[in-house]
């Protein structure tokens, strides 16, 4: 044993190994990953090759599906990297001049707030290109994006508040 190491108990040492079950979870983001690299490929694809025959409103369409597909893949990123750090193991990456600024200070908190705002990025290109094509959709489902748009929005609020709370909590119990 290395000096300034401590031997766990078995059943510590079980508990604590457990976190590596989360491993196949964070290969299969990757996974998700590559199919959203794909599907944005494909998107793209079409967009040059119809773009002579498609309305302003279509190409528009069309690339904020584009920029859907980006913010969702950001959010898989956020996932992969912050959780794999917070919950598995360190990666190890400090110091690298690829490293993300939010890592060097990400916990579950950071991760569900910056989460929630990535959600509500991604919802509103939903709600945006719902409005561009307004026309074809009925006011019910209009009227249900808005309102899931905003429960999105009031949840990340509670989330942020409940980490501010929550952070001057623990600055209080130092003192």
């Amino acid at each position: 044993m290395q000096p300034g190491t401590t031997r766990l108990k078995p059943l510590s040492t079980l508990l604590f190994g457990s976190r590596w079950l989360q491993l196949p979870l964070y290969l299969g983001l990757i996974v998700a990953q590559a199919v959203y690299v794909y599907l944005f490929w494909v998107e793209l694809s079409h967009l040059v090759v119809e773009t002579p025959r498609l309305t302003e409103e279509k190409i528009m369409l069309l690339v904020l599906g584009l920029i859907d597909v980006v913010m969702i893949s950001n959010l898989l990123i956020m996932v992969i990297v912050g959780g794999y750090e917070t919950f598995v193991s360190r990666l190890g990456l400090s110091g690298h001049p690829d490293e993300p600024d939010w890592l060097s200070h990400v916990n579950a908190n950071v991760l569900k707030v910056k989460l929630a705002t990535a959600i509500i990025g991604i919802s509103s290109i939903h709600l945006l290109k719902t409005f561009i094509n307004a026309h074809n959709l009925d006011e019910k489902t209009m009227l249900w994006q808005v309102v899931i748009h905003m429960a999105f929005v009031l949840s990340a609020v509670g989330i942020a508040l409940i980490d501010k709370l929550m952070g001057h909590a623990m600055v209080d119990e130092k003192h």
